[in-house]
């Protein structure tokens, strides 16, 4: 398979520092409601990045729930790989990719659990299999096979027949406190746009461009 010549030519918009909002979270907000009315596929997708416990980077897409400037918000089972990978080391990384816009967020932070308050709204506004398949699945733990994940899905479904599930103690959120995202705008001849926001001590931000 010869793959080495496949390439796109960037040449949808540009992206200048003084036309970036000075408050990351609104030039996000910006982005992603751009990226909805685009009709990307995935548009709330991102890969969430972790140091697993055996020392090598994981990453895995997960779909980013709510937003404000306190952080970025998803949920999970907190016994999966990906939270015990944050119990050893809370530093994490967010990527969105919005092929449609060639636009992408990286966005480095600190994942903190939610309150029990803000993972049983969310929960309990899921569809009901979801939040049954939730109870069901061991996540990350290896199993014997399908029919015995769908047999413990039948199990809890008939557990919870007559009731709303309530939430499960190993499943909640986590927020991720951002220190640094980046903007990056694809451009012609590779010479892309990369506009990146640090956090300071002051808990201002500064704005800078990158070379690509």
């Amino acid at each position: 398979m010869k793959i080495d010549s496949i390439r796109n030519e960037y040449s949808f918009s540009g992206l200048r520092k003084q036309n970036t909002d000075d408050n990351p979270f609104n030039q996000f907000e910006k982005w992603l409601k751009e990226a909805i009315d685009s009709n990307e596929k995935e548009p709330t997708a991102m890969a969430v990045a972790t140091i697993g416990t055996d020392g090598f980077p994981q990453s895995r897409i997960v779909l980013l729930k709510y937003f404000n400037e306190n952080g970025f918000v998803f949920f999970t089972n907190y016994l999966s790989g990906k939270g015990r990978s944050i119990e050893s080391s809370p530093a994490v990384g967010l990527h969105f990719f919005w092929p449609l816009l060639e636009r992408q967020v990286r966005i480095s932070g600190v994942a903190e659990k939610t309150s029990k308050k803000v993972s049983e709204k969310y929960f309990h506004s899921r569809p009901l299999e979801s939040q049954v398949g939730a109870w069901a699945s061991e996540q990350s733990k290896e199993i014997e096979s399908r029919d015995y994940l769908e047999q413990r899905f039948r199990k809890f479904s008939s557990e919870f027949e007559n009731e709303a599930p309530s939430l499960p103690p190993f499943w909640g959120g986590y927020n991720v406190v951002p220190q640094k995202i980046e903007f990056w705008q694809g451009r012609e001849n590779r010479l892309h746009d990369r506009i990146l926001y640090k956090k300071l001590s002051n808990n201002e931000w500064e704005k800078i461009r990158l070379a690509p």
